[in-house]
């Protein structure tokens, strides 16, 4: 199916990606460390570690609004899409590789995978609608296609598996995740 088709795709960049931030911060780690401290400003600044309910809640409003531009991004022929996927792999494989320095792989496991396990398909999920969004604008241009009935058809995907994926992450990655990490630690 075209939407299969789209997941693999979007899957194929987004872990290539994280293999070149990999890569990059090895290469580079003044990258990787330039990196992680943006992160730490933009994204874990904002977050109250010590109250779990606020953090799934910044972080719910974090990844919902990258997963909205993953699939919004779209109407600009995908172009947007396929950036904010690059940088989302490059940012999480650079991180991982400056967190490999001072950690075990356990560690890295423990500290992605919870909630990642939800997170990380929100994200493909979300980057194949994107892609789907700008195939369909692509065709209409053509002559071929109602992009506006396939925007709602990929809306409701949106609305039925992304948004409900991204909660359970949130509130993993909150709640969970760092219980799992003292364990390895």
């Amino acid at each position: 199916s075209p939407l299969t088709n789209a997941i693999i795709i979007t899957f194929l960049l987004f872990f290539a990606t994280i293999t070149v931030g990999w890569v990059g911060s090895m290469q580079n780690p003044a990258v990787g460390e330039s990196l992680m401290k943006l992160f730490e400003k933009e994204v874990a600044g904002q977050m109250d570690i010590n109250n779990p309910f606020d953090m799934s809640v910044k972080l719910f409003i974090n990844n919902f609004e990258a997963c909205l531009l993953l699939f919004l991004g779209g109407a600009s022929f995908g172009i947007l899409t396929i950036f904010i996927m690059s940088l989302n792999g490059i940012v999480i494989g650079a991180i991982m590789e400056i967190i490999h320095k001072d950690h075990s792989w356990a560690f890295i496991a423990a500290a992605l995978i919870p909630h990642g396990i939800f997170e990380i398909p929100a994200f493909i999920i979300s980057g194949a609608l994107g892609i789907l969004l700008a195939q369909s604008l692509i065709s209409e241009w053509y002559g071929g296609a109602d992009t506006a009935g396939e925007a709602h058809k990929l809306a409701r995907i949106f609305v039925f598996y992304v948004l409900p994926l991204v909660v359970v992450a949130a509130c993993v990655e909150a709640f969970i995740t760092p219980v799992i990490i003292q364990l390895v630690a």
